[in-house]
């Protein structure tokens, strides 16, 4: 039947989602009411759309700058490699637990290579380069050194019993809990190196001659005989390095009366 029914406009909208508005409708005769929601689409889903696309271009674009960024990286890697430097001044050379016994480098140029490790017995390095390079816990027993730049080179926890350090330089360097045992020193110079004081006190026994390239006597640069602080050195573990306190006075010298001030 034909329902006589009074339409009002819209006199209150319930907002359900961003995407829809309600509106009321009421209905006579049979007194009652219901909500007719009409829905009204908005742009989001083309919004979305649109994101999809940008993330999905810029992912895009990362990868393949990423890729090429790659294949720069190993050209460059390569380069090095070949050339035996880095950028022309240096090596990058990896030698971590290389078995290099008895094999002959010599004047190379090993300038901030890794030598960790490596067993380098009885192996010929005379008048190498070793700036700035990783030696530690290397095995260099009657390895050939003389002549070698060891100047700033870590060579902590090193084994050098017997090698041959004639005339090398080694300022700077790091030898703490290495051991010289029976080593050639003669004309070497470890001005500023960082050496265990029982190490430094054995050496001083037989130090002896001055270094050609920065004439620095060994003895002068060991501090044989120094009674002052510095003398020791400049330990990286005070506890390992350093000398007990009774040994020195209230102005850092050395206690005369303990008689140990003089190495020899």
């Amino acid at each position: 039947m034909a329902l006589n029914s009074i339409s009002l406009l819209p006199i209150k909208s319930i907002n359900i989602s961003s995407s829809s508005t309600c509106y009321y409708k009421i209905f006579i005769p049979q007194k009652s009411s219901k909500i007719v929601c009409q829905m009204e689409k908005s742009n989001s889903n083309r919004e979305v759309k649109k994101w999809k696309a940008i993330v999905s271009t810029a992912l895009a674009a990362a990868v393949i700058t990423f890729s090429s960024n790659m294949t720069a990286m190993a050209d460059l890697n390569k380069f090095e490699a070949e050339t035996r430097g880095e950028f022309g001044i240096g090596s990058a050379a990896q030698f971590g637990s290389a078995d290099l016994k008895k094999t002959v480098h010599t004047n190379e140029n090993f300038r901030r290579a890794n030598f960790t490790s490596a067993d380098m017995r009885e192996s010929d390095f005379s008048g190498s380069t070793f700036n700035g390079a990783y030696l530690e816990k290397a095995v260099a027993y009657k390895a050939n050194f003389s002549g070698a730049d060891l100047s700033d080179t870590l060579m902590d926890r090193m084994v050098l019993n017997e090698a041959n350090l004639t005339n090398a330089v080694l300022v700077r360097s790091v030898l703490t809990r290495s051991d010289l045992g029976g080593a050639i020193i003669e004309g070497a110079d470890f001005s500023d190196a960082v050496i265990d004081l029982l190490q430094k006190q054995a050496l001083c026994k037989y130090a002896s001659g001055t270094n050609p390239v920065t004439g620095v006597s060994t003895r002068k640069s060991l501090g044989c005989g120094n009674s002052r602080r510095n003398a020791y050195g400049s330990p990286s573990s005070p506890l390992l390095s350093a000398p007990p306190q009774q040994l020195l006075d209230r102005d850092g010298f050395c206690d005369p009366a303990t008689g140990l001030c003089e190495a020899s």
